[in-house]
């Protein structure tokens, strides 16, 4: 019997990595990363050396195009794999990562008199720097009652679509008129696979504000924006819409040429990081919520209904599997605090200690701190080191650390860190039962599970859920492959549906992590504090933080003396 293979790529947001799954069981036979040369572009252009603002984060798409050429290639070699056996290619991005193109689809930033102009890179999904924007979409959404805006929880965040696209027009209007059209990564990716633009409803409907009955918002909201925008979607955003598991297009003979695949196979339909995950940890049925944990988390779970949460990110029919309403929340910042503390927070006797014992520091670190017992440490953190995507929905909002004193060690802070985006979780957890929306286990996938055993205990002790753990370590690439496989189609020795796909290839670790009644009680003691401080910062009692920002910005400028 002959085997079929897809290959799943994910495009992270530091490199970009291919898989190659059998689609008997989902295992996955070889893996190859591809690090962009460029990472992320955050200080200067690479073209010009034109410096960057604050907030800003962007990157090069040829290194995007490097992935393809680089880690498919690989992935065949390393496996041994003949490619007739290889029946389709999916793909999946961080989101909103957004880009202009030419009429040809080509990006602006490889044209030499684009090359030095910020505005014509590709913006990543952290990429705040459209917050006034934001802003004001908010407000004039809520004057209007744009139905869109309840589909967000209230608040359009400056990480999404529109937002990035009304910076461009504000900061830089020639450059918006060049712009044929705006594309997310993904779709661009696809395009480049296929030699046909076609959006994809995942990113569209939680990111750009569509809805699959209603369309885009109409044109009188975006006139409300600005005059000169007000056919916005039926330009720059036209295209048509297909959903996760439908085919794109199929394998270009010059894209087959570059990959080493064969012309003709299907590409999937683009998606997201963490929506393309949620299949791949066999979750396909409402109550269950998916945890995609790495630099960031993304929490999405399935119901049957269209319900107003607060915060969230977005609700989409049939966003993640056909069916099925899905919910996105987030947390902006997690495994990216951790790096943070890696990096600032450690003391020289706790790196002395590492070096004397000859142990890697995190394992280090980690040990003294599963020492501690719930309040311990006496001290307590808001998670908000990159801004808050739920509940709050506002990126200028930044971390806080309460308790300190000059016995505090670097493994308390870190342990009060961890708890911190474990309540930052909890929050939105709350914010979906709430709501309506049925929370009754989490599974967690990602970078983070696989590594940190004390991060998850303490999640599953602060939510008192308990948390199952994907077995892929590769779980974005695994669903990519999953919905390829579906594009495919049974014919081909693929799937029909992605329900179909999951029985077969999903599957979590035996291992889960069980919440303990006491520690859960102790930390809900806790919470309540957190919960006291997130609202007297977050909900406008206190603007310090945003004063703060204000100050440093004023300062950096050169408009405060010293």
């Amino acid at each position: 019997m002959i085997k079929h293979y897809t290959i799943g790529i994910d495009y992270g947001t530091e490199s970009g990595r291919a898989v190659l799954v059998d689609l008997a069981n989902g295992e996955e036979v070889a893996e190859h990363v591809t690090p962009y040369i460029h990472g992320v572009i955050d200080q200067h252009l690479p073209a010009g050396g034109v410096v960057l603002e604050r907030e800003w984060a962007l990157q090069h798409p040829r290194d995007y195009i490097d992935v393809l050429e680089q880690s498919v290639p690989a992935v065949l070699k390393e496996a041994g794999v003949d490619p007739s056996q290889v029946i389709g290619i999916g793909i999946d991005f961080t989101a909103c990562t957004m880009l202009p193109v030419d009429e040809d689809g080509e990006p602006l930033c490889f044209q030499a008199g684009f090359a030095n102009r910020p505005h014509a890179w590709v913006k990543l999904w952290k990429h705040h720097a459209a917050q006034d924007e934001a802003d004001e979409i908010n407000r004039i959404g809520a004057e209007r009652e744009e139905a869109f805006l309840q589909r967000y929880g209230g608040k359009y965040s400056s990480e999404w679509m529109m937002a990035k696209i009304w910076q461009v027009f504000n900061e830089d209007r020639d450059m918006f008129d060049e712009a044929d059209a705006f594309l997310e990564g993904t779709d661009w990716v696809t395009a480049q696979l296929t030699g046909t633009i076609v959006r994809n409803s995942c990113t569209a409907g939680y990111k750009a504000m569509w809805h699959k009955q209603d369309g885009y918002p109409d044109d009188a909201f975006f006139e409300a924006l600005h005059p000169d925008l007000r056919r916005l979607t039926a330009t720059k955003l036209r295209g048509e819409i297909r959903a996760p598991g439908e085919a794109a297009g199929s394998l270009t003979k010059e894209m087959a040429e570059r990959t080493g695949l064969l012309p003709g196979i299907a590409v999937a339909v683009g998606n997201v990081d963490a929506h393309v995950s949620v299949p791949a940890t066999g979750v396909v049925t409402p109550g269950k919520l998916v945890m995609a944990m790495g630099t960031s988390i993304c929490h999405l779970v399935l119901a049957e209904e269209e319900k107003e949460v607060e915060g969230m990110c977005g609700v989409v029919e049939d966003g993640i599997v056909p069916g099925y309403y899905g919910y996105e929340a987030g947390q902006s910042a997690v495994g990216d605090i951790f790096a943070w503390f890696m990096e600032h927070g450690l003391t020289s006797d706790l790196v002395d200690e590492a070096k004397q014992k000859n142990r890697p520091i995190h394992a280090l670190l980690e040990e003294k701190a599963a020492a501690y017992q719930p309040g311990e440490t006496g001290l307590l953190a808001l998670d908000w080191w990159n801004g808050n995507r739920s509940t709050l929905v506002d990126t200028n909002l930044s971390g806080i650390i309460i308790g300190m004193t000059l016995q505090t060690k670097s493994e308390e802070i870190y342990r009060t860190l961890l708890e911190a985006t474990a309540f930052g979780t909890k929050k939105i957890v709350e914010a979906f039962t709430k709501a309506g929306v049925e929370v009754n286990e989490l599974v967690a996938c990602g970078g983070l599970p696989q590594k940190n055993n004390l991060l998850m205990q303490i999640f599953a002790d602060v939510t008192n859920l308990e948390i199952k753990v994907a077995a892929s370590k590769q779980t974005p690439a695994l669903g990519a492959a999953m919905y390829a496989s579906v594009a495919a189609g049974e014919a081909a020795g693929g799937y029909s549906t992605i329900f179909a796909a999951a029985e077969k290839m999903a599957r979590v670790q035996e291992k889960s992590y069980k919440p303990n009644a006491e520690r859960a009680q102790v930390y809900e003691e806790i919470y309540k504090e957190y919960s006291k401080l997130h609202d007297y910062f977050g909900r406008g009692e206190n603007d310090v933080m945003k004063t703060l920002r204000s100050v440093r910005d004023k300062a950096k400028g050169g408009t405060v003396l010293a």
